[in-house]
């Protein structure tokens, strides 16, 4: 009878424990189910890799998120993925800087080039740094990144804008790919609306004019790169601006002289250690590059003094020292041909 009973009472507690763990599988594919993945809205996650501002590191992005840096929101418009990251956390081997940004798999050259859109706003960018120190208050938000040699930048497109403005700028730079020591290398910068990076402060207090053509918080752009035989087109457009184009080959120098440095250049660079180089005559021709795009934070506690809250991120959203930005839309494929080509 003993027996009997004590073996009953397994069977009562087997069952209850499989009927308890059927219950939670259940629920954890309900709550799978409704969460709503980066890769839910913008469909292209397959082609990335990503960088989290806190070091985390995923090249499976179909179904990845991470509250707090790589997940999605919802507003009256539409869907968007955002990506957030603080001024200080765990960044790459490369850069002082935090990035929550994609890093594109497939690798090109710019004869072979490729294409890169996205429709995105910018929510935030840090509150804290000095206003005569170039990358401030602001976040690239669409790169391509060469991949061998000096491993330079040939586009960063940035939104910037400082504290006490409503609006801020879109600009995109230029990094040459220096020829011999890249101590020399610098970055030419093109405003596209507002101003370029080269308009700062007189002093790390001091702000210059607010620009009058610029862009608010919030306020959606969008922006194409297409590099097609060695030649980049840019094209950006705005509901409340003119569309913007730019042409720039990426394989015959601009810059291969010292006559040929942009006053912007010395004015920027004139007392930094970097900045007194040129670039090889066939700037990143034959070089291996890839896309990048996300929250890619200019502000950092060495080079443009912002805080840092000694590193704590919990903090640093809290107190304003974080960048955010909200992509709708991107695309990543070859390139096209040019309609005017």
């Amino acid at each position: 009878m003993k027996r009997l009973i004590i073996l009953s009472l397994s069977v009562i507690v087997f069952i209850a424990c499989k009927q308890n763990l059927a219950k939670e599988e259940a629920q954890d594919l309900v709550k799978t189910a409704t969460i709503k993945y980066p890769s839910d809205v913008i469909l292209f996650m397959d082609k990335w890799k990503i960088l989290l501002g806190d070091g985390t590191r995923s090249d499976r992005l179909v179904k990845f998120q991470k509250d707090n840096f790589f997940y999605v929101k919802t507003d009256a418009v539409a869907d968007w993925v955002v990506y957030k990251t603080p001024n200080s956390g765990v960044t790459s081997r490369t850069s002082s800087n935090t990035r929550t940004e994609l890093g594109e798999k497939k690798h090109w050259i710019p004869e072979e080039g490729g294409k890169l859109t996205g429709t995105l706003k910018v929510q935030h960018v840090s509150t804290t740094g000095h206003a005569n120190a170039a990358s401030s208050f602001s976040v690239v938000v669409g790169q391509i990144h060469s991949d061998e040699g000096h491993e330079n930048e040939p586009l960063k497109i940035y939104y910037k804008k400082f504290p006490n403005h409503e609006k801020g700028s879109v600009f995109w730079n230029y990094e040459i790919n220096t020829e011999g020591d890249n101590i020399g290398r610098f970055d030419y910068s093109t405003a596209v609306w507002g101003h370029d990076f080269a308009v700062i402060g007189k002093t790390p207090t001091d702000f210059p004019a607010e620009p009058e053509d610029g862009i608010k918080l919030g306020e959606e752009f969008s922006y194409e790169v297409n590099v097609y035989e060695g030649i980049m087109y840019l094209t950006f457009k705005s509901e409340k601006h003119e569309t913007v184009t730019f042409t720039k080959s990426l394989i015959e120098s601009e810059f291969s002289t010292r006559a040929a440095i942009p006053d912007q250049v010395k004015r920027v660079y004139a007392n930094r250690e970097k900045g007194g180089g040129v670039e090889r005559e066939i700037a990143y021709a034959g070089e291996i590059n890839y896309f990048k795009q996300g929250a890619y934070n200019q502000a950092n506690a060495k080079s443009t003094k912002s805080e840092v809250y000694g590193g704590d991120i919990e903090k640093q959203y809290a107190n304003g020292s974080y960048a955010e930005v909200w992509f709708r839309e991107a695309t990543v494929g070859p390139s096209t041909k040019p309609l005017n080509k």
